[in-house]
């Protein structure tokens, strides 16, 4: 029996040590890419061109300098960052309200109407009458093509509207009494009660916000209303000439011969992904409570 107690020991520990090595392995696979891109950025481009593996070649800010000293670059992001926390406000409450209104089993038409919003993450129209509604509406070169098209979202609804099930009707029901209007009762009692869910629709809606271009591509062509993620973008597919043109921008002719085409690539990648990894720390502690907890129905 000691024997076997024994050899059960050794192997359940060679098991826990091929654990361990496989999912560091996985996670060093997940997180080099995102390491590699941002030591290289960091480098001195004309020593990185030759090679890196786990630490910088010196060192050189002059790529993001000459990035940022590009008059469209700030105004694109700060469109960004308008479009990704508007969009997102109105998302949140948008959703929110929609599902808990399909939760109200006394409103008219309920399933048909939920049903219905749910069909439309199966049927596409596809491209051109997209473009045709939204020209229609008076969305093109308008700033509220980013915001508007997003306010309700079938996948998000359908998310809240799990969650929102599970929450114990007497509350609502003694906000009733005591004479809480819906408007109060949705503001007051079920969107508190309703924070991890909220949470992860939040982390959902500000990355789709932030990364989106393709309305941006096809709608937008005044310059004042060009999102970041569109001027990288054309950026990055022309890396030549925007070496040319930053280069240009720069006092300095060493400055100048550092920049590369690659070094521009990598710079434009940690500027695009690290605003929106700043915002997800804040909203973990609800991301996979909501997840969860939205899933157990439906």
């Amino acid at each position: 029996m000691e024997s076997a107690k024994i050899k059960q020991g050794i192997g359940g520990r060679i098991a826990d040590v091929a654990i361990y090595v496989v999912c560091g392995l996985f996670m060093l696979l997940c997180i080099y890419p995102f390491y590699y891109v941002i030591i290289y950025s960091i480098s001195d481009p004309n020593q990185a061109s030759s090679g890196l593996l786990f630490l910088p070649k010196g060192y050189s800010m002059e790529t993001f300098k000459g990035i940022f000293r590009l008059n469209d670059i700030p105004r694109a992001f700060l469109i960004s960052v308008a479009r990704s926390v508007i969009g997102t406000a109105l998302t949140l409450i948008g959703s929110s309200f929609f599902a808990y209104l399909v939760t109200n089993q006394k409103m008219f038409a309920r399933k048909f109407i939920y049903r219905f919003v749910i069909l439309t993450m199966y049927l596409n129209a596809g491209l051109i009458p997209w473009y045709m509604t939204m020209k229609a509406y008076g969305l093109q070169n308008n700033f509220l093509l980013y915001v508007v098209p997003g306010i309700v979202t079938a996948y998000y609804v359908i998310l809240i509207k799990t969650y929102m099930e599970q929450l114990p009707r007497e509350l609502e029901e003694s906000a009733k009494i005591d004479g809480a209007g819906i408007f109060t009762i949705f503001g007051r009692i079920i969107m508190p009660l309703s924070k991890p869910i909220i949470a992860t629709i939040a982390v959902y809606a500000v990355v789709g916000q932030w990364n989106a271009w393709t309305d941006n591509y096809f709608l937008v062509t005044d310059n004042k209303l060009q999102t970041l993620q569109m001027v990288l973008y054309n950026y990055m597919n022309q890396a030549n000439r925007f070496q040319n043109m930053s280069s240009s921008a720069m006092d300095s002719s060493a400055a100048v011969s550092m920049i590369t085409p690659t070094s521009i690539k990598m710079c434009i990648t940690v500027i695009v992904v690290v605003p929106i990894m700043c915002v997800y720390p804040f909203l973990q502690r609800y991301f996979v409570k909501g997840i969860m907890m939205g899933a157990v129905k439906g």
